[in-house]
């Protein structure tokens, strides 16, 4: 089992995107990792899916931080602690779990380690329709069309993230999806927004008490000029370009429905 996220792994070749600040790459079995050791967070992830042998295992591994970055460039146990954040999966635990079923185990339990989890309000992070509804939308893509998937997530390191326990605490995610559909590369971008969800003012986490949430499917292009990712050629075969979509058009998801692949 190789480690790392392959640029080959599609029938067209597809490097991982990347940041334009310093990164510290940490591969996995099927993904990798680049963290921003200033943010203490990924800056981008890319994970390699095989939708024609996923398997579905039972939940195994204990979060850990990564002996390989040092403790202060990792978001670790500490900011977790006595509030209402999730440690928040980026690469999902069951998007490299494919193939035998040791290696698949393996790759899952890989996922649990820190620089691999970003926070997130619990209620965004657990609701079926939100996170982990848009990243089960997508793999049921996967297995149902037995395609392979490559899947590139991060948080939105922005400025004005709010400091908490010495670290920003991310208000947005973005995701981009990419696969290939008559022998050319098609991809989706999305944004998941927890504004709303998050109040630090006081130095203390606390949700809002009428907070919600926003899920967009967005132009990929928007998603390179909002996080400063380069994304090649993921931008020129955004899917939206050919649904007459307006440049800089967000669509707001209600529900799986609305989601254009």
């Amino acid at each position: 089992m190789t480690d790392g996220y392959e640029p080959g792994f599609l029938s067209v070749p597809l490097p991982l995107p990347l940041p334009a600040q310093a990164v510290r790459e940490l591969a996995y079995p099927r993904f990798t990792v680049l963290l921003d050791p200033v943010r203490r967070l990924a800056a981008a992830t890319g994970v390699n899916i095989d939708g024609r042998t996923m398997r579905d295992l039972p939940r195994t591994g204990e979060w850990r931080l990564d002996p390989r970055a040092a403790e202060d460039e990792q978001t670790g146990p500490a900011v977790y602690a006595r509030n209402d954040l999730d440690r928040g999966h980026l690469v999902r635990r069951r998007d490299p779990g494919w193939g035998e079923t040791d290696e698949a185990r393996a790759a899952m339990e890989a996922t649990f380690v820190y620089p691999n989890a970003a926070p997130q309000a619990a209620r965004f992070n657990q609701g079926p329709e939100l996170w982990l509804g848009l990243e089960d939308h997508v793999m049921s893509y996967a297995e149902a069309t037995e395609q392979r998937l490559s899947v590139f997530t991060a948080p939105v390191l922005a400025d004005d993230d709010p400091p908490y326990r010495g670290i920003r605490i991310p208000l947005r995610f973005w995701k981009i999806a990419a696969w290939v559909s008559a022998g050319s590369l098609a991809a989706a971008g999305f944004v998941l927004d927890q504004t709303d969800l998050v109040d630090t003012a006081d130095g203390l986490l606390a949700p809002a008490p009428l907070g919600g949430f926003r899920t967009f499917q967005v132009p990929v292009a928007d998603i390179a000029a909002l996080t400063g990712v380069d994304v090649g050629a993921l931008a020129g075969a955004d899917v939206l370009t050919t649904r007459a979509v307006r440049p800089g058009e967000w669509r707001l998801l209600q529900g799986a429905g609305d989601i254009v692949l």
